[in-house]
């Protein structure tokens, strides 16, 4: 255990930092912030930044950065208004549009990062300029509102409790399986594997979260539709990350850009397409920050860059490249909604909530950087 504690030494960090914290504010404000229905609103508050976390753990993997995500998740979300509310066009194809928008933006900066060889830092920043603009332009400076209900749905409906309960379970068998065949592959291989009691100790620690995780939310309403969504991408991106050529590349390339292209790594083909794919999953996250507001807004985004980069670095995503795990930037990005709800029950002073939000994201680059040296 002691062996396993020190190789994960992050995400074992990250997990205390999250109890600690639930404890802390659960104390000061009397047992609110772990009462079933704000835990309810603090999972579907963090939905929009943890998707867009998804994408930014590759982003990061490769050793490059996105800090237009706050101004392109704004610039999607208006572009869905704007086709839906003043054009008139159902929530299917206004979405379409939104998606298509966000393609776009991920091929632009693809280009310029991957083909033209401009740091993706100075790429994005200049995104976040000419986006913010495009959000003014588009919305003329007023909020564009209200949604169709079909599309308010995405943020703000649940799953019914039955289904969430079905999910729950089904989530549960579906990490057993996975756990158990993993550990057999590796058995099988000889590969080294950790004692049966421990795996049985993790199983159990794992399968009573998820448990808990799925309670707490069909003691309220059930399943937001946003968490679901959440989830079913964090599946799926875990599983191309871990699991797909596409996505050993990606760590190959942060790890060691030099060695990557030498084995015959396509490193510009493969910068291009994670830039398309994260400029989805950005549209994504604004659409489902949208329809939580119900509204496009000129501000939709602002500060949206500092939750989701601090999110997968708490998560474990190195800034040094090749390192990090879609679920570690989720339960980064849950760290983060954490803190913005606990201060906001105990109405802190914006002040003080950006300035411990930026100490955090020091500490964990810190922390980074000491136990790659150690």
């Amino acid at each position: 255990m002691k062996k396993s504690f020190l190789g994960n030494i992050r995400q074992y960090t990250m997990l205390i930092a999250l109890v600690a914290i639930w404890l802390i504010f659960s104390f000061l404000t009397k047992g609110v912030f772990i009462s079933p229905r704000n835990l309810s609103n603090l999972f579907l508050q963090t939905a929009a930044v943890a998707i867009i976390a998804i994408g930014m753990t590759l982003i990061i993997v490769t050793r490059n950065i996105d800090l237009s995500v706050g101004s392109i998740a704004a610039f999607a979300g208006a572009v869905a208004a704007f086709f839906q509310v003043q054009m008139g066009w159902p929530t299917s194809t206004a979405i379409a549009m939104a998606l298509l928008a966000g393609l776009l933006v991920g091929a632009w900066h693809g280009f310029w990062i991957a083909y033209r060889l401009v740091p993706a830092f100075i790429v994005t920043l200049s995104s976040m300029m000419i986006f913010r603009g495009a959000v003014l332009g588009i919305t003329k400076g007023a909020t564009i509102a209200p949604l169709s209900d079909t599309f308010k749905a995405i943020g703000q409906n649940y799953v019914s409790h039955d289904v969430s309960i079905a999910v729950g379970v089904l989530s549960i068998g579906l990490f057993l399986l996975f756990a158990i065949n993993k550990r057999r592959q590796r058995m099988k291989y000889g590969f080294n594997v950790s004692s049966l009691l421990g795996f049985l100790v993790k199983v159990i620690l794992v399968s009573a979260a998820v448990a808990a995780f799925f309670t707490i939310l069909v003691i309220n309403r059930g399943v937001p539709y946003a968490v679901l969504l959440m989830l079913i991408l964090a599946v799926i991106f875990s599983f191309i990350a871990q699991n797909t050529v596409f996505g050993r590349q990606l760590y190959a390339i942060g790890g060691n850009p030099d060695a990557a292209s030498l084995s015959g790594v396509n490193i510009q083909k493969r910068v291009m397409w994670l830039y398309m794919i994260f400029g989805v999953l950005t549209a994504i996250g604004g659409l489902v920050f949208t329809a939580r507001l119900n509204a496009a807004t000129t501000s939709a985004g602002q500060g949206m860059e500092l939750d989701v980069i601090s999110a997968t670095v708490i998560g474990g995503t190195s800034l040094m490249g090749g390192e990090g795990t879609i679920f570690g930037s989720v339960i980064g990005a849950l760290i983060m909604a954490s803190l913005d709800n606990g201060m906001s029950l105990m109405d802190t002073n914006i002040t003080y909530q950006y300035v411990i939000k930026g100490l955090i994201l020091l500490l964990a680059v810190w922390v980074d950087i000491a136990t790659r040296r150690k």
